[in-house]
């Protein structure tokens, strides 16, 4: 059920989106997004405590990927059905 709460919060819907096609950094997510760098840390916080992503540090950044199988496949499901130019 939280996974479902979390999916339904327009810009943690955005942020899995873009890390089903790879590990991102907070400062290219808050580019792309056009968002404070705290802000997005906020949200990443979020995501990692309910086990949605998972972290790593190379040298000074730190890389943010989804840490379930199950969350990548959802994601890139409702991406390629509703996200996709081509559907």
């Amino acid at each position: 059920m939280a996974l479902m709460k979390t999916l339904s919060n327009a810009n943690h819907l955005m942020v899995l989106c873009q890390l089903a096609e790879g590990d991102r950094s907070v400062g290219e997510l808050a580019d792309t997004f056009n968002i404070r760098m705290p802000a997005m840390s906020q949200q990443f916080n979020l995501l990692r405590l309910e086990g949605i992503v998972t972290s790593r540090r190379d040298g000074q950044t730190i890389f943010h990927s989804l840490a379930r199988d199950d969350v990548k496949k959802l994601i890139t499901f409702l991406y390629e059905t509703y996200c996709n130019p081509s559907s």
